[in-house]
């Protein structure tokens, strides 16, 4: 018997299974980290893609807008932050806290992002809210239609510079880069016509060419006329940096998608009949953010197979829209019937949730009420354990199971068709 931890919160749940069953322990790739944080981003910084270094940005003259990435991504800001804050502080930069939908930062999120300079900073620091639309500013619309509003703290900034994470995405191919403007600053409408581009086949993890989610975010990025630096951070598996690039924000994210796959991108036999796929902490906040490890998952997964999602769910559904669509919904085809009618920002979770539901059971082990479960197609799991062992019982005897355990981030792909 072998026994594996599943991140669970902040801790784990211990599972044991014969070695015999078991198809592979899937997380993100193992990779040197040769050099410290600090070493890293001094490089970047020395070495940066495109025409402008750090330095020349920094010294041009304007008011500077820095947008950093909320408390459910794992970038590594204060980091970056602990070497620049002083050019910072010299420039009278602002920040802003690019939440896209998501909730305002707790204390506890604001401290996760900006470390020891957060009291520093915190009198020019800003939360956007999409909601707000006071606080947006029109940028026309882009080549697949979509009406651009942004927050106008990114228009009337002189410059900005873009501190982000690079790891696949679900349906936009990649976080980072220029999502910082779009979902980050943008306003709740134009984030609902992105994200309704999630329903189209192209939008998937690793997809950027056609990628009609990729191509808004493209195009919000480009009527933005004024200098923009990024600073791009890509993690290992434990959340220590592995690399980080600099500079022009198309190159050094191309760069960053390069050493992105080096981590995340892991190569597996063939698929399996059960699939454990877990959200990581803090990528496990709520459902609507663990969902990327039910979408991640049913790539290991086999046509008739089980996936159990392992996430706490701490702040509980999260955007409700997906849950109220699913949970109105007779059948998993009835949701997709009803996003046809009319789209609504949240709809492409509930969207491609029903896809997998279609072919596959998917049991969730969370601290969500059971009926809340039950009313979106998932089945409630108390005990991870019992879960697995019963649901080995439903198939044949040489049946698998394949553990994901940072299944948020992690893109299995299988090598035998």
């Amino acid at each position: 018997m072998k026994n594996i931890q599943v991140p669970y919160n902040k801790n784990s749940v211990e599972i044991k299974i014969d070695e015999q069953k078991l198809a592979g322990i899937v997380e993100p790739n193992d990779v040197q980290v040769t050099k410290s944080p600090q070493e890293l981003i001094h490089q970047a910084l020395e070495q940066p893609h495109g025409e402008v270094d750090f330095n020349s940005f920094m010294e041009a003259p304007g008011s500077l807008l820095v947008i950093v990435n909320d408390g459910t991504r794992p970038t590594p800001t204060r980091y970056v932050l602990d070497v620049i804050a002083d050019e910072l502080e010299k420039a009278e930069a602002s920040f802003i806290i690019a939440t896209g939908v998501h909730r305002g930062p707790t204390q506890e999120e604001y401290a996760f992002i900006f470390g020891d300079n957060y009291e520093r900073f915190k009198s020019r620091i800003f939360v956007h809210d999409a909601r707000k639309s006071e606080d947006m500013v029109y940028l026309g619309s882009s080549s697949n239609g979509t009406e651009m509003f942004v927050n106008k703290l990114g228009v009337e900034a002189d410059k900005v510079l873009v501190i982000g994470s690079v790891e696949p995405h679900y349906f936009a191919g990649y976080t980072g880069g220029r999502k910082g403007f779009l979902p980050g600053i943008a306003s709740f409408k134009t984030i609902e016509q992105n994200h309704e581009h999630a329903l189209d086949p192209r939008a998937k993890a690793l997809a950027l060419k056609g990628n009609p989610v990729h191509e808004d975010m493209i195009d919000a990025l480009q009527v933005v006329k004024k200098p923009v630096f990024s600073i791009m951070t890509v993690l290992e598996k434990h959340h220590q940096i592995y690399a980080v690039t600099a500079g022009d924000i198309y190159s050094a994210f191309d760069a960053a998608v390069e050493k992105a796959d080096e981590v995340f991108v892991a190569d597996i036999p063939e698929k399996a009949e059960i699939v454990i796929s877990a959200a990581k902490y803090p990528m496990d906040v709520d459902l609507y953010q663990a969902q990327k490890a039910i979408d991640n998952g049913k790539l290991a997964l086999k046509e008739g197979g089980t996936l159990i999602l392992v996430s706490a769910c701490r702040d509980g559904i999260g955007e409700k829209t997906f849950a109220e669509l699913l949970g109105s919904s007779e059948t998993p085809e009835d949701v997709l019937e009803k996003i046809k009618g009319k789209y609504k920002l949240g709809y492409h979770k509930a969207g491609k949730m029903a896809e997998v539901y279609q072919w596959a059971e998917v049991c969730a082990l969370t601290e969500l009420k059971d009926e809340e479960l039950e009313k979106i197609f998932i089945t409630p799991v108390h005990d991870l354990q019992t879960a697995m062992d019963e649901a080995m019982k439903k198939y044949h005897a040489d049946a698998k199971v394949l553990f994901m355990l940072d299944g948020s981030v992690t893109v299995p792909r299988p090598q035998k068709k």
